[in-house]
Parts: structure tokens; C-alpha cells; sequence
């Protein structure tokens, strides 16, 4: 199947959306600063694992005034089970710091002002501005990495390249969904180490599953 890389993320996008009709984020949240908190500590982290720990966590500190106050040591023990918990409670406190006395308590709706966050990187940032905001955003997880290479999009491991060359492939109303869908996809089916291709909605015009691409 002869497509440009255009007609084949529209295909990839239609074929997804058939597939996983019910794309959203895996993390659990009610508000922005959940949602920021949530996606900081699922650095090096499952979904699953970060859902365990933050019922208690946002229990505890309920607002941007009640992080921004809180100790390093307190958040530790609440996150401990995430991973590199001495970090991430340290960014945790340092960008509520920053919400609060910088943007008024609110979480930003923007790329430069999120980024400027300690620990928020354009990932981070990407998912906050796509799921809260409602603006076009390509969240490059591990997941986007790999499929969107197998499908012959890249050949690069550089998030911030594969953002750039998604974005001008893909539709931006559909770019956030897709990414969802991507990590459901990667999940069930296209797995780093044993992919399904037999199973694969998109086999039909991924080169990998037709073994032109590794």
C-alpha cells in the first residue's frame, strides 16, 4: 500500500478509533493539579501503581496552598511505592510553590509557563494541555515511540523530534486521542517485546507487520 505518511496517520487514526473508541488517559484525577501531580509521579511508574497512591495522597493535600506547605518527607512515605520518591516529592512541592505564587494558584494553560515547572517536561505538559485544556497535544510516551516508528513515521528515540514530525502528520483535533490510543494499542497488542502483528488493526499498512520495517 503506497500512502504518504499524511494518508496513513489519517488511516491510523480512523483504524484506532474503530479499534479503542473510548480514548482517555489511564491516571485518575478530578482536577489540573491532580492530573500534573499524577503524571509527574508515573515517571518510571505504571498507571496502575500511581492510581494505588494517589487516592491517599489527594486525600491528604487537597489543593495547590496544601502541597505548596507540605514536607518533603510526609509526601515521601504517601509516594514511596512510585519510585524515586526523594525527586518527585521534591518537584511535587516546587511546582505547587510556583502554581501558587506564580499563576495565581491555577494550573497554566500553556507550554512555555508548564514547562517552566520544576519536573514538567514537555510529555507532562502535552497530556495537561490535551486532557484539561482541550488544545491539540502529542503526548510522546514509550508507546508513541515505538508504534509510530513501526509505522514508518521515524527512526529517531528523540521525543521532542517525533512531536514535530506527528504534529505535522496528523490532525490536531484527533492528535490527543491518538495518543491515548496508542497506549492502549502498545498495551494490548503492539507490546515492545512480543508484538501481535496477527492481531494488529493496522496490519495492513504497517510496514512492520509487513516486514519492511524493524
Amino acid at each position: 500500500m503506497n500512502l504518504t505518511d499524511k494518508e496513513k496517520a489519517l488511516l491510523a487514526v480512523e483504524t484506532l478509533k474503530k479499534e479503542y473508541p473510548d480514548a482517555e488517559c489511564s491516571l485518575e484525577y478530578t482536577d489540573p493539579l491532580q492530573l500534573l501531580i499524577a503524571t509527574r509521579l508515573a515517571a518510571q511508574c505504571t498507571d496502575a501503581r500511581v492510581n494505588m497512591v494517589t487516592p491517599k495522597l489527594f486525600d491528604t493535600y487537597k489543593d495547590v496552598n496544601a502541597f505548596a506547605n507540605a514536607k518533603v518527607e510526609d509526601i515521601e512515605e504517601i509516594i514511596r511505592s512510585c519510585g524515586f520518591y526523594h525527586t518527585k516529592s521534591r518537584d511535587i512541592i516546587a511546582m505547587c510553590t510556583t502554581i501558587r505564587d506564580k499563576f495565581g494558584g491555577k494550573v497554566p494553560d500553556n507550554m512555555d509557563d508548564l514547562v517552566s515547572l520544576q519536573g514538567v517536561g514537555r510529555k507532562t505538559a502535552n497530556l495537561v494541555l490535551g486532557d484539561i485544556f482541550g488544545k491539540p497535544a502529542i503526548v510522546v510516551d514509550t508507546h508513541c515511540i515505538r508504534i509510530t516508528g513501526k509505522l514508518g513515521f521515524h527512526n529517531s528515540k528523540n521525543a521532542t523530534k517525533i512531536e514535530k514530525i506527528l504534529r505535522e502528520i496528523l490532525p490536531p483535533e484527533e492528535s490527543n486521542n491518538f495518543c491515548h490510543r496508542l497506549v492502549l494499542h502498545g498495551r494490548a497488542v503492539c507490546k515492545a517485546r512480543n508484538p501481535e502483528c496477527d492481531k494488529c488493526c493496522m496490519r495492513e499498512f504497517c510496514p512492520s507487520c509487513q516486514g519492511l520495517c524493524p
